[in-house]
């Protein structure tokens, strides 16, 4: 049996109810294992505004879905065009999220997601690499530490790092 689809004109994906969640926001926090299930799910996602901002919080439902270790929710709402940069009331984004809670593949996801930028600071200063270290996620912190400072395409102007000497047996490596 197909299912015929979500029914756009009879609810409004974009309403917040009084806690201030849209049903985006709700649904970027299920657990789905069926692919009919998925499918209705992106369905949805793709109705309505997924950056929208909670009303308690200013959280997405890009950032519910990475607090909440839901992977499959983050593609999808990254495949509608999720912003990975949105901050919320308190300047957090969704990749600060994904450092705290220890989330190194969603991290990934992240940060393999053009314009994604690892510098953004929190209202405290914090950016998700002193977050994730915080939070004794070293993984994430070097995966951090790497998109920061080595992702960025070179420039006319931009120094090149060298390396004088290559490291040998007797000499250890700068990351080791």
């Amino acid at each position: 049996m197909q299912h015929k689809g979500l029914k756009k004109h009879v609810c409004n994906v974009n309403h917040q109810n009084k806690a201030g969640y849209t049903p985006i926001m709700l649904a970027a926090l299920a657990a789905v294992e069926a692919t009919k299930d998925m499918q209705i799910v992106e369905e949805l996602f793709g109705c309505g505004d997924v950056n929208a901002k909670a009303s308690q919080a200013g959280q997405t439902a890009l950032m519910l879905a990475v607090s909440h270790g839901r992977i499959d929710m983050v593609k999808a709402l990254l495949a509608c065009g999720a912003d990975v940069n949105i901050q919320d009331d308190e300047g957090s984004t969704a990749l600060m999220c994904a450092s705290e809670h220890g989330h190194v593949e969603i991290v990934k996801l992240l940060l393999a997601q053009p314009g994604c930028n690892g510098t953004l600071q929190d209202n405290d200063g914090s950016t998700a690499l002193s977050i994730a270290l915080e939070a004794g996620h070293k993984d994430i912190a070097v995966l951090l530490y790497a998109h920061v400072n080595f992702s960025k395409p070179q420039s006319p102007s931009t120094p090149r790092l060298s390396r004088k000497t290559s490291p040998g047996p007797t000499r250890r490596a700068t990351f080791d």
